[in-house]
């Protein structure tokens, strides 16, 4: 109707009007994305002209990122001039930074998760990029594996594939640009039981501590050590590492109340699993009623583990005084 109006008034249509799909791109938008990625398989130039196209249009565009997950092929084109190199460092830093960013950004996309981390080429890709990539690179190669992960069934792919210990090598080499990417990414994947007990085995307790003796990001590091603590060998190494008069500082020292009640809360699990860790604690509260307190001023949370661990304190000072 709209058309015969049109003619009726003597109205013509412009050879260029656009249709606009469901998504909200038109025709011209969609031929455009896939000359884009038919550059990916073209001269240096024309790849990284594309690539950083294609990072700006999933950035600032959502409907760019449901293009991937429509085309089966979307992604193992935008990733060839990345896949096909022997060493992950030679490739071109603009280049291999563009293309890492946009598989970032089509990983946002709920629809997309799952897609992005079965191709069978994203996960090892996206471990190389965290070994020798640039530190943007590398960075968002983390805050891939943390969006990703938000899927059960992308966290134990994650894990069975390795990837916890190039993000926790990452986070032992401490770059400030990539410390907190790495730590959300590693917190996200152990979420899941079986990823603890690798966690543990890559060394991250180890390097947890490490840096929060050096008061490197306390609250985020103290939140994995938390959900690692309920897992056994995770409380092993903190007794060898000597984690109890580090928890015990910063429940003295800090201000913010998560932290001590992340620190309490795994004080309290380490005194579950480790009972000679309590005299170390005893020691604290005749000094100092570190402990004691938490158990009458922190939060709920606080209180509840705090007293649990002086009604621990108290039976164990009893059956010593009744044997």
């Amino acid at each position: 109707m709209i058309e015969q109006w049109s003619k009726n008034q003597g109205i013509e249509f412009s050879n260029t009007v656009q249709y606009i799909d469901e998504e909200g791109l038109n025709k011209a938008d969609c031929e455009h994305f896939l000359c884009l990625l038919k550059k990916m398989s073209s001269t240096l130039s024309d790849q990284k002209t594309a690539a950083k196209e294609l990072r700006l249009l999933t950035k600032k565009h959502p409907c760019f990122r449901v293009l991937f997950c429509d085309s089966a092929d979307a992604i193992p084109q935008l990733l060839k001039p990345i896949c096909g190199s022997d060493s992950f460092g030679s490739v071109h830093p603009d280049l291999q930074e563009d293309v890492i960013a946009t598989l970032l950004n089509i990983s946002i996309h709920d629809n997309n998760k799952k897609l992005v981390a079965e191709t069978p080429m994203v996960i090892p890709l996206l471990m190389r990029a965290l070994r020798s990539g640039t530190i943007e690179t590398r960075s968002n190669a983390a805050a891939a594996l943390f969006t990703l992960s938000a899927l059960d069934s992308n966290k134990e792919l994650i894990g069975k594939s390795g990837a916890l210990k190039p993000l926790i090598d990452l986070l032992e080499e401490g770059h400030p640009l990539a410390m907190k990417d790495v730590a959300s990414a590693i917190f996200n994947i152990c979420v899941m039981h079986e990823n603890k007990a690798r966690a543990v085995k890559d060394g991250a307790v180890r390097v947890i501590l490490a840096k929060i003796n050096k008061q490197i990001h306390v609250a985020e590091l103290l939140a994995i050590l938390a959900l690692l603590s309920s897992h056994q060998s995770a409380v092993h190494d903190m007794g060898d590492l000597g984690a109890v008069p580090s928890l015990l500082r910063i429940i003295k020292e800090s201000s913010c109340e998560r932290n001590k009640e992340n620190c309490v809360a795994i004080l309290q699990t380490i005194c579950l699993y480790d009972r000679s860790k309590l005299k170390e604690i005893r020691e604290e509260e005749n000094g100092h009623k570190t402990i004691f307190e938490l158990a009458k001023n922190g939060t709920s949370r606080a209180k509840r583990k705090a007293s649990g661990i002086l009604e621990r304190l108290n039976r164990v000072v009893h059956i010593t005084h009744t044997a």
